[in-house]
């Protein structure tokens, strides 16, 4: 299998799992269509590749400095999720023929990538899936690196591709009723990685 397979498989499994960053996309695509899930989505890609370029081509000064100031961007991810749980939650339920312009999808996107960004652990996990499948920095050229790069953010965007079309498949059987409750299950539930976030601080 080659390294550029390999890296769509890896971005595909590491954005897969439903964290915050999927229960945002899940909620924006059914709040406001398929391209504002999409970008959502897109943001995290882009955090989740930039974290493998910093284990692909061994930048260990850069994860170092990430890691040891992991407190301070564990403390701003979380107080952010709190407030964009706070946000949802009161979110008020808008017709959905509404057009999202440019300017609500580069606010999507930022908002995930600030989220993903603010989790310096994502490149351990990164290293340790390396290392583990035998990709190892020491062993690659940086073209090779670049290709398993390429290959990650690829396979994070696909999943997120496929994450808001699905969504938006069952838009439409969404009533404004239905989407309240939704906005404030997703509040409740994103707040609750906030919490969570903020107590790995003192825990």
């Amino acid at each position: 299998m080659n390294l550029f397979l390999k890296g769509i498989i890896l971005g595909f499994s590491i954005a897969a799992p439903v964290g915050p960053i999927g229960i945002l996309c899940i909620r924006k695509t059914l709040q406001f269509g398929r391209f504002s899930g999409l970008f959502s989505g897109l943001g995290a890609a882009v955090a989740d590749t930039i974290f493998a370029v910093i284990a692909a081509f061994g930048l260990t000064l850069i994860s170092d400095a990430l890691l040891a100031g992991q407190f301070w961007l564990r403390l701003v991810g979380g107080a952010f999720l709190l407030y964009l749980g706070w946000k949802t939650f009161f979110t008020k339920v808008l017709d959905k023929s509404q057009k999202i312009s440019h300017t609500n999808l580069l606010h999507d996107f930022i908002s995930t990538f600030f989220l993903t960004i603010t989790n310096p652990m994502t490149i351990l996990a990164f290293i340790a899936i390396f290392a583990g499948v035998g990709l190892s920095s020491i062993s690659r050229s940086h073209w090779e690196s670049l290709v398993l790069v390429l290959g990650v953010f690829l396979g994070s965007a696909l999943w997120w591709l496929l994450l808001s079309e699905g969504v938006t498949l069952f838009r439409k059987n969404v009533s404004e009723k239905v989407m309240l409750w939704i906005n404030r299950g997703a509040g409740i539930m994103i707040a609750a990685f906030g919490i969570a976030a903020l107590l790995t601080l003192v825990l």
